[in-house]
């Protein structure tokens, strides 16, 4: 019997089951063949529309229900960031467009999914070598489904990002059909890439001649924020987030609501599962970590999101105070989308932390040496660096002719995350050579963001009428 790669996706990476390597491995143009099947079952113009469902929950009590467990004082912070642009909004919106992609038609080809991969979820890191690259930067939604939805979800984020920064319709749908060009011109060339080479593959941000064709403007952004990005050391950190006492004791600083103290019941908590961390890192790099001791530990909030989520700042020190290191222990919890989709192996059911780590692993081009999972008061946490050479695009400094540039190559990046935790000749059979399939998600993408403007003024109704507290400009 001849295998099919990536069927297994979090069950590969996890280890599970038995593996034949004595099996004969489809080659790519039976697979193609495959997904050009998959068009009987779901054809590509089913992709175009979006109308809400007439049962379709009020989108504010699904973010109501985003929000149990999360910390009560911090909630005002993270309906404030969604309130305050339609972008916002869309970033936090994830439980809400997880309901809706699942009431939408599927072309019954599953991936590992990013499931957040929105324009904001692209970034800069530092590579081992010291490299800047351009990759996929969050992974707090990753689950197993259709792939188009990480798809879906990049357009409209184009379409809604488009808006805020003011470019007219057929400025936003030249983007979306950018978007979308880079995205079938890179798994279209992957599928008869070598297995090998796709996890070889880096955009470095700061160098010419990348693989993924980039136009010289966006070329230029990427440089400018790559060497931002090599600024960004554990040494320059030290000076933005912590200070020294009159006895020269270094110590995070307190910045509310943004940075806050720990309990010292809490401080322990989070020492203790930096020790269970450790067990999840390779043994070499577990020695790195042997080589420091915590300094502090201070509430630290990030994203939009993720706001509301218990998450940590460790400041550590290796070789003296020239030597810091900050980690991010960070509150994993359940993907938006896992009532819609097929249940994971157990591991990543039990350890939320565990599933983050796997995708990060399965879809990202340079990982963090430092990524792992571990418990602080039995919640499932992840852990990796903070801020070390790591980076963000500001859209708004993208102007109208380079933001459909910079946006083609976010799509290519999906593609070859798809190719990783997936197979890139069915999705590429599954596209085809015409460009049905583009302009179907082009109109959905311009349908959706209509319900997203709809969904953002429910909550500023709501804030209006005192049903919804929020922060403002935090």
């Amino acid at each position: 019997m001849r295998r099919s790669p990536g069927e297994l996706v979090y069950a590969d990476l996890a280890d599970r089951g038995s593996l034949d390597l004595t099996a004969p491995v489809e080659g790519w143009p039976e697979r193609h063949a495959r997904g050009k099947a998959l068009r009987g079952r779901a054809p590509r113009s089913a992709h175009a529309e979006w109308s809400s469902p007439p049962d379709r929950p009020d989108p504010l009590d699904l973010l109501d229900r985003s929000n149990v467990g999360r910390l009560p004082d911090l909630l005002p912070i993270r309906m404030g960031r969604m309130y305050a642009t339609r972008f916002g909004f869309y970033r936090g919106n994830s439980a809400i467009m997880a309901w809706d992609l699942a009431h939408t038609p599927v072309s019954g080809f599953e991936v590992l999914l990013d499931g957040d991969a929105h324009l904001s979820n692209f970034g800069l890191f530092g590579t081992v070598e010291r490299d800047v690259v351009f990759d996929l930067n969050d992974f707090d939604e990753s689950t197993v489904g259709p792939w188009e939805w990480d798809l879906k979800r990049l357009v409209v984020s184009v379409e809604v990002a488009g808006r805020d920064l003011g470019l007219d319709r057929r400025q936003r749908r030249a983007a979306i059909q950018d978007c979308l060009k880079g995205y079938r011109w890179e798994i279209r060339r992957l599928e008869r890439v070598g297995a090998l080479d796709v996890w070889y593959m880096f955009l470095f941000a700061g160098r010419k001649g990348a693989d993924i064709p980039l136009d010289p403007s966006v070329r230029a952004v990427l440089r400018t924020e790559s060497l931002r990005a090599a600024d960004r050391t554990n040494e320059a950190f030290l000076n933005e987030v912590a200070e020294q006492d009159g006895r020269g004791s270094w110590r995070l600083r307190d910045d509310p609501p943004i940075q806050t103290p720990v309990s010292n019941a809490t401080r322990e908590a989070v020492i203790t599962g930096l020790a269970q961390y450790a067990l999840s890192l390779p043994r070499a790099r577990r020695s790195l970590l042997s080589r420091y001791h915590v300094v502090d530990v201070a509430r630290h909030v990030v994203g939009v999101g993720s706001v509301g989520t218990r998450c940590y700042l460790v400041l550590l020190f290796g070789n003296g105070p020239e030597d810091p290191l900050f980690l991010q222990v960070k509150e994993a919890t359940v993907p938006a989308a896992t009532p819609y989709v097929r249940a994971l192996p157990p591991e990543f059911l039990e350890h939320q932390g565990r599933r983050v780590v796997t995708a990060q692993m399965g879809l990202n081009s340079s990982p963090d040496i430092l990524l792992g999972w571990t418990e602080v008061d039995g919640r499932p946490f992840y852990v990796r660096q903070m801020r070390n050479l790591k980076g963000g695009i500001p859209l708004e400094r993208l102007g109208g002719s380079t933001f459909p540039r910079y946006v083609r190559a976010c799509g290519a990046i999906l593609a070859r995350a798809h190719a990783r935790g997936g197979d890139p000749a069915v999705i590429a059979g599954y596209w085809g050579d015409g460009h049905g399939l583009e302009e179907a998600l082009t109109r959905f993408a311009g349908a959706y963001a209509e319900q997203v403007e709809q969904d953002h003024a429910a909550l500023v109704r709501a804030v209006e009428r005192g049903r919804v507290e929020v922060a403002r400009n935090v």
